[in-house]
């Protein structure tokens, strides 16, 4: 049985390892749940979620030329939850307008003018301390 990418299959866990789990899948083949492909939450511990011996269904999402499986059995759910992203709030509390794509040199050129500010008031403040430049010690 030959094994293609994104196909949904049930499996077998033949090992746990602290970085993951090994599948034994039909046909006889093995591959890997890596332990971020476990659950959709954290996973500390992947004994916590997988024995072995348990069935789970996975997802195959690569495989290798040298004959790596990658598997997930987040991704084998239905309906899996979609992504989302936390919104960031704006300086007021609300949600940002949409903002214009600010390219790298603008962000730099705006570094380097709060930069400079920032070192003409640091050495306007320590002069002031010391006594200036224009003070000569006898």
């Amino acid at each position: 049985m030959s094994i293609e990418v994104g196909s949904k299959l049930q499996g077998k866990v033949t090992g746990i390892t602290n970085f993951g789990a090994f599948v034994e899948l039909p046909g006889g083949s093995t591959g890997l749940v890596h332990i971020s492909e476990v659950a959709d939450n954290y996973v500390k511990d992947i004994n916590e979620f997988l024995k072995v011996g348990d069935e789970v269904e996975v997802k195959v999402l690569n495989v290798e030329s040298d004959g790596k499986i990658g598997l997930s059995i987040r991704k084998a759910k239905d309906n899996p939850p979609p992504e989302r992203r936390p919104q960031k709030k704006g300086p007021r509390g609300g949600n940002n307008r949409p903002q214009r794509a600010v390219s790298f040199e603008d962000k730099m050129n705006r570094f380097l003018k709060d930069s400079e500010e920032r070192l003409a008031s640091l050495k306007r403040n320590t002069e002031s301390k010391r006594g200036g430049k224009s003070s000569k010690r006898g």
